[in-house]
């Protein structure tokens, strides 16, 4: 059942944050800036592989949430960024992950002198 659809996606624009709940009791809030940071798009997964790491993102909001056909939603960022398809099976393994991935993250941007903020 990895491809099924979620139930629900509501974005909290006061928290910045995306609800996403699948069947049975797997929910997930994803922030907006965790999104943007670990967004699928070739921008960012690389075409060398390499991912790239972006900082500067912490403030970062959600103005749209669109549908593509029936397996994913693309995410439009408030900076613009746009070219990230979020399939269902994206949105749960960010959900499952979130926690190593948000440590991975943090550490990779302290490593490059980066920071969350603007």
């Amino acid at each position: 059942m990895t491809g099924a659809a979620p139930l629900e996606l509501r974005y909290n624009k006061a928290q910045r944050a995306l609800a996403v709940a699948f069947a049975g009791e797997e929910r997930y809030v994803l922030p907006a800036e965790y999104l943007r940071v670990e967004s699928p798009s070739a921008e960012l997964k690389g075409h060398d592989g390499v991912r790239r790491i972006i900082g500067g993102c912490a403030a970062i909001g959600i103005t749209r949430i669109e549908p593509v056909g029936n397996y994913a939603v693309r995410i439009v960022f408030d900076d613009g960024h746009d070219s990230g398809l979020y399939s269902w099976e994206t949105l749960r393994a960010l959900g499952l992950e979130q926690p190593t991935r948000w440590a991975a993250y943090l550490a990779a941007i302290a490593e490059r002198g980066l920071t969350r903020e603007r």
